[in-house]
């Protein structure tokens, strides 16, 4: 039996609702043979992960029923004004360059948020910084955390509202990331012995020929792959990024993007109910990180 995988899945660490380890007793109740946890722009979650799954390993009367933990991050990237994610699979995490990139996001981040709290209250809106510290310890607050928040705390009706009114894209409470392009992501990436993939690139809405013109970008860059199975993605859709990915000597990745809660309906595994990543992607891109380091 072929058993399926997940190479995009995020924890609580930064918009997800699962814990690492919660991610980990899941993906064993799924049937998952591996997935990767790939939070955004964060590794916080890894060791938790990682170590959990071990240890369950050393003490299961059938380890092989462990699912494999892979070290990964989703880089937050932007193109020509569009919203671009690189995913890492494989990384070294504790790579000294690499975890002190991921720092300096850190400190970007915590200036944009308390800049985006400050606006928040001018607008009427109560969020203290240090109370949404409080209320999502340990994860990387998106604005899907204030969302939340202020939907707990009565100042909104649903969290679709928080984005509409107040921190959505060009909202009088909204400020944008400080980004980097997707080819420093995938520098990034490889330098911290990672495979380096374009994720979910229909969502971006490129025509055909910006699509393969940032692919080719890409390439040059370094980048080692493409998400050709996900969630959303119709048949259509899957066989023409499988056929980008045919041209340009690209990996194949797939994932469910699972955020737990924070998008309802969509499943670890099996996305809406249709997707199946197959063991043999993960093969082949084991396989090419065995070369590299070889």
């Amino acid at each position: 039996m072929i058993q399926p995988i997940d190479l995009h899945v995020h924890s609580n660490r930064s918009d997800g609702t699962f814990s690492p380890a919660g991610l980990v007793d899941y993906a064993m109740e799924k049937g998952l043979k591996a997935f990767a946890l790939t939070d955004h722009d964060t590794v916080d979650g890894l060791d938790e992960a990682i170590h959990y799954a071990a240890g369950l390993r050393a003490s299961s009367p059938v380890p092989e029923n462990v699912p494999e933990v892979i070290p990964g991050i989703e880089f937050s990237a932007e193109y020509q004004g569009k919203d671009v994610h690189i995913v890492g699979l494989y990384i070294d995490y504790q790579e000294k360059a690499f975890r002190e990139q991921l720092q300096a996001f850190v400190d970007s981040r915590i200036t944009r948020n308390q800049k985006i709290c400050g606006l928040l209250q001018k607008a009427g809106v109560p969020v203290i910084y240090e109370d949404l510290l409080a209320e999502f310890p340990d994860a990387v607050i998106t604005r899907a955390h204030y969302a939340r928040y202020m939907l707990r705390h009565g100042y909104v009706g649903t969290m679709a509202e928080a984005f509409e009114r107040y921190i959505g894209d060009g909202c009088p409470c909204y400020i944008p990331r400080e980004k980097i392009t997707p080819a420093e992501a995938v520098k990034l990436i490889g330098e911290a012995s990672g495979v380096s993939i374009l994720a979910h690139p229909v969502l971006y809405h490129m025509t055909d020929a910006q699509l393969e013109q940032l692919t080719v970008r890409l390439k040059e860059a370094g980048l080692v792959g493409i998400e050709a199975i996900y969630s959303t993605y119709t048949p259509a859709e899957e066989r023409h990024i499988r056929s980008l990915a045919a041209k340009y000597d690209l990996l194949i990745s797939g994932g469910s993007d699972f955020h737990g809660a924070n998008k309802p309906g969509l499943d670890l595994g099996n996305g809406y109910g249709k997707l199946f990543v197959p063991s043999s992607v993960l093969d082949t891109i084991r396989r090419y990180r065995e070369i590299l380091l070889s």
